[in-house]
């Protein structure tokens, strides 16, 4: 039995469960403490993974070595690719999941890292020493000694639930609330914030018709998140299911707004602007007669089902009556009712680029404590911070990703540079260069990354690098490939395409609007032959046909991204006197004193400061 680690993590949730994975695989004695052990990355909400944005998330946390992909692709009972019908930088891909064979497999995961180990328990204080971590104290007295400690505790840091006027400590239905950890972070000068989440009642499927609902199905030919060939495409999908309120039911739902704890003033956290409850939805559009929502199976083997979009905490008799006013709903049993939660959480402009606190040495944080909603920004984040204690102990620089290297770094720095004020969830329109930093190219991007740090493996690695040897040669094929204006005749008359009138490169005609690779290579002997022989999957295909199409606007986004480097290239000092350069704005000295930017980039896209204060900067400092 151990009592001195290199790394401890607090929490096992989607955040912790990567850190402490990817802290043990890079080598590190690592303790996981949890409250329980059967709820590893449970899926407190929705039983799905990915989603938009967020899908790009997860195959960047498996590109980096990390294991949510590879879980989720096990756990999977659907898979989609959303927004097909818009550009390659908005495809997302989207994963309901087995819930509990999720959880199942994550622990499975970690019991067999070496390096780690489990500890069943809840910690309610930090050994602090001399401005560093130094451990971690647990209800039950026992003390463990760490170099390190990584928060990851989700809802559960003064966790309160709300049912209408109801209330009872926990961090989600059936778990007890943590308490200490925000009350000793506060005394040691940490900010402390209040947030709200909320979920949607578990429905009964023996209650519900569903022959009056619409059947959603997975994609024909799903996909699955992972690179690592160890995981396959699901075999056997569930389908979900498309359901609407009415006015009836908004009219139920409104009789319980006197009760409702959301707008009674019983609830002070701030709640999510992306994911409102259904009340807030009713107010907001106040307008509309009906709302789609989304009937998801939590399972392969279970009659759970979760009505994604009626997130409430209103009474319980009202949600029921509410739901029973639902077309095909009309019997259904309840599980549980949906209830909304407030905890606690630390603004996380207190956080350096890596995820450590500014105010204690080798404590990072990871997950909702910083303010984000989603198990994908959480399982990041978590992964991030793993990495980076390694690395402190290791007396290596730490692993900061840019914002044109991938959507996780586009997260943390809008949490370090903007701070939060409302569970921040990741889309695809918080970056700025979309067009690079696509899912299908996020193991081109990082898995080199993550091969160098320890996390990737060799077997991995050489993968990649055959992929993207393989895309670069079927491009320059195209490239040489010529074909006369009889060659695809045929072709351009099945997608209404204007025929040649001469010879041209196969590549200039992949340019052409409807043009698909597939579609050429089946009127082309020549390139189908290619296709075969060099073993070109449908991922190669459909990265080389992206980078042709797109070459022009991804050619320019790089130009841009890479003159925006250049700031990122220009450090300061984290003692550096703001106040002494009294030709920035007031505003400004105010708010680089505060956030302490490690760099003109970074201090670029923090809310006050002006273009005309960065030149200011980029004068002192000789640029």
């Amino acid at each position: 039995m151990l009592f001195e680690y290199d790394i401890i993590v607090v929490g096992g949730g989607h955040a912790g469960c990567e850190a402490a994975a990817a802290a043990a695989t890079m080598g590190c004695q690592t303790l996981l403490v949890t409250m329980d052990m059967t709820k590893f990355a449970q899926m407190s909400c929705n039983p799905a993974v990915g989603g938009v944005a967020k899908g790009q998330i997860v195959r960047e946390i498996d590109a980096l070595g990390g294991r949510m992909g590879i879980i989720t692709d096990r756990s999977t009972i659907q898979f989609r690719m959303l927004n097909r019908s818009k550009g390659p930088a908005m495809w997302s891909p989207r994963a309901q999941c087995d819930k509990m064979r999720f959880s199942e497999l994550w622990r499975e995961t970690l019991e067999n890292i070496p390096n780690l180990y489990l500890w069943q328990d809840s910690v309610n204080e930090l050994l602090v020493a001399n401005g560093h971590a130094r451990g971690i104290k647990t209800r039950m007295g026992v003390e463990f000694n760490a170099k390190a400690v990584i928060l990851t505790a989700g809802t559960f840091l003064g966790g309160l639930m709300h049912i209408g006027r109801s209330q009872a400590e926990g961090g989600r239905a059936g778990d007890a609330a943590s308490h200490g950890l925000s009350e000793q972070l506060a005394a040691l000068g940490f900010e402390v914030g209040r947030m709200k989440t909320g979920t949607p009642a578990r429905l009964d499927a023996r209650t519900i018709d569903f022959s009056q609902l619409n059947e959603q199905p997975g994609d024909e030919n799903p996909g699955k998140f992972s690179y690592s060939p160890e995981t396959k495409a699901v075999d056997k999908q569930k389908p979900c299911f498309l359901v609407y309120t009415s006015q009836e039911v908004h009219d139920l739902l409104r009789s319980g707004f006197a009760d409702s704890p959301l707008f009674n003033g019983t609830i002070k956290g701030i709640g999510p602007r992306y994911c409102p409850s259904i009340e807030d939805k009713l107010r907001t559009f106040s307008e509309k007669n009906e709302h789609q929502l989304f009937l998801e199976p939590e399972g392969e083997h279970t009659n759970e089902y979760y009505l994604n979009g009626f997130s409430s905490s209103l009474p319980w008799q009202v949600q029921v009556a509410a739901l029973q006013k639902i077309k095909g709903l009309e019997h259904v049993h309840i599980y549980r009712p949906g209830y909304a939660i407030e905890y606690d959480y630390f603004p996380p402009t207190q956080l350096y680029h890596s995820l450590e606190t500014k105010l204690i040495s080798g404590l990072y944080f990871a997950g909702q404590v910083n303010g984000t909603t989603g198990y994908e920004e959480a399982g990041a984040q978590g992964l991030i911070a793993g990495i980076n204690a390694v690395l402190k102990l290791r007396d290596e620089e730490p692993l900061v990703l840019r914002r044109d290297e991938s959507y996780i770094g586009v997260l943390i720095d809008d949490l370090v540079t903007k701070g939060v004020d409302e569970p921040y969830r990741m889309f695809t329109s918080r970056a700025e260069y979309r067009i690079l930093l696509r899912q299908d190219n996020a193991d081109v991007r990082l898995t080199p990354i993550g091969h160098k740090i320890g996390l990737v493996s060799e077997k991995r690695y050489r993968a990649m690098e055959q992929k993207k040897s393989s895309v670069e040669s079927l491009i320059s094929f195209l490239r040489r490939e010529s074909v006369t204006p009889a060659d695809l005749s045929e072709y351009f008359k099945t997608i209404d395409s204007t025929p040649l009138t001469q010879g041209r490169k196969l590549y200039d005609i992949l340019l052409r609007n409807k043009v698909t690779l597939n579609g050429l290579a089946d009127h082309l002997p020549g390139l189908q032959e290619y296709l075969t022989q060099n073993q070109c999957t449908e991922e190669i295909v459909e990265e080389a046909e992206i980078r042709i199409k797109y070459h022009g606007y991804i050619e320019r986004e790089r130009h841009i991204a890479d003159k925006m480097v250049r700031l990122e290239n220009i450090s300061i000092r984290p003692d550096f006197d703001f106040n002494s350069l009294k030709a920035l704005s007031i505003e400004a000295r105010q708010k680089l004193t505060r956030i302490k930017p490690s760099t003109i980039g970074q201090a670029s896209r923090i809310p006050g400061v002006s273009p005309a204060d960065i030149n200011v900067l980029l004068v002192y400092f000789g640029r």
